[in-house]
């Protein structure tokens, strides 16, 4: 299991290659996902949204009603480096919305007040 340092150097090593124009390792943008995943999940209690970033990592956070079977009602669907930018401040969440890199349904589904996150 890495500890907290590296999982934080993590984020930081991927979102470097990010804003140098270079796609992190694909072992690298893993850990920064799932880590970044995790700190929405802890800060943001909860089971009524689903966020999903395939390949590598799915919460449910948000406060209110838990989905239990199937497809949740409220589900955020992106690619690794959007989440990325966008859980670093690095992209805004209208935006990203707007130019279709996230898939939001759901009437809870909008994370705007949730990110970007901090980490520490």
């Amino acid at each position: 299991m890495s500890s907290p340092c590296s999982k934080s150097a993590a984020v930081a090593t991927a979102v470097a290659a990010l804003d140098e124009g270079r796609t992190p390792e694909r072992s690298v943008l893993r850990e920064a996902v799932r880590v970044l995943l995790n700190v929405l999940a802890a800060r943001t209690p909860g089971r009524s949204v689903e966020v999903r970033v395939p390949p590598y990592g799915a919460v449910q956070c948000v406060p209110g009603p838990r989905h239990t079977r199937g497809t949740p009602a409220n589900t955020v669907e992106m690619d690794p480096e959007t989440w990325l930018r966008l859980a670093t401040g690095r992209l805004d969440w209208t935006r990203a919305v707007t130019e279709g890199r996230v898939r939001a349904s759901g009437a809870r589904a909008d994370l705007s007040a949730h990110l970007p996150l901090e980490l520490g």
